[in-house]
């Protein structure tokens, strides 16, 4: 189903956002459009919606499971803007976004899907689950100039930290419950990447309700949302490894050049598994085993 704005969406393709968990796919590059989209129909998400621009194709065989909306999303802030459209459309509904040549990765997802997942998230009385967005990048850059590789994929097992977040409505003391993330490429290429997007955390799973609004650094306006855990005990989280950062370094000529290699000495090759990723400490498991 082909949509030609996101106000056609809205307004002859709610169907498609009766039931959750629905994933929102903004692509911007022809880049692994159809293993994103497979790999989220896999996870067991009730609908895939993407935004992509006209002259992106769609492999045929997935026209008719995939909500297709006609969208630039190279315009400014075109995720934040198209999200903050689409919640007061979807009161109740899981709602999830991402990037193409991104993959979201959830404890157990080889043998529970996300629907299940975030009913067991439901049931602990959290209406938003933090992910983090952990870079991919090819092996070899020279074979592989966009750096993007599922065969040799890598990512970084160590270097992550966090910091607590301020809170400038309240004198700069730090907010309860939340951190800000760092890590990956974001981090060891930190002179290459502006200081507001260098944080690894994003809120890319959450409930939508009335008066809800995503916010530019990935966070929501409800503050409670943005928290990584409840009051009681630790929660659920999510990973999202993701080749958009590699791709943007190599793309751009500020930094295109000084790049020849992503690989350090913990670089590890990724396994495609979530077990990899909760070994590392780079998602919880929490109450859910």
């Amino acid at each position: 189903m082909r949509y030609d704005s996101l106000d056609s969406f809205l307004s002859t393709g709610k169907d498609a956002l009766a039931r959750g968990p629905v994933a929102l796919i903004f692509i911007e590059d022809e880049v692994e459009i159809d293993t994103t989209i497979r790999h989220h129909q896999q996870l067991g998400f009730a609908a895939v919606v993407t935004f992509m621009p006209t002259v992106f194709a769609l492999p045929p065989d997935l026209d008719g499971f995939v909500h297709r909306v006609d969208y630039d999303t190279a315009a400014e802030d075109a995720a934040q803007s198209a999200v903050n459209a689409i919640i007061p459309a979807a009161p109740g509904v899981w709602l999830y976004y991402c990037y193409n040549a991104e993959y979201l990765f959830h404890p157990f997802c080889e043998t529970r899907t996300v629907e299940e997942m975030l009913a067991f998230h439901t049931e602990e009385r959290r209406d938003a689950m933090l992910t983090y967005v952990i870079d991919l990048y090819a092996a070899d850059l020279a074979r592989n100039p966009t750096a993007v590789s599922l065969d040799e994929a890598f990512l970084d097992r160590s270097g992550y930290y966090a910091l607590a977040r301020q809170d400038a409505a309240n004198h700069n003391h730090p907010k309860e419950r939340q951190l800000d993330f760092f890590g990956g490429l974001r981090w060891r290429y930190e002179e290459h990447v502006p200081a507001d997007r260098r944080k690894i955390d994003r809120i890319a799973l959450f409930k939508a309700k009335p008066n809800l609004m995503l916010r530019s650094d990935h966070t929501f306006s409800d503050e409670e949302y943005n928290t990584y855990a409840c009051p009681w005990h630790n929660n659920l989280t999510s990973a999202i490894v993701s080749f958009r950062t590699a791709k943007a370094l190599k793309r751009n000529p500020g930094s295109a050049f000084d790049i020849g290699s992503f690989q350090w000495y913990n670089s590890a090759p990724f396994e495609w598994h979530s077990r990899q990723l909760l070994d590392l400490g780079l998602m919880e498991p929490g109450q859910w085993f």
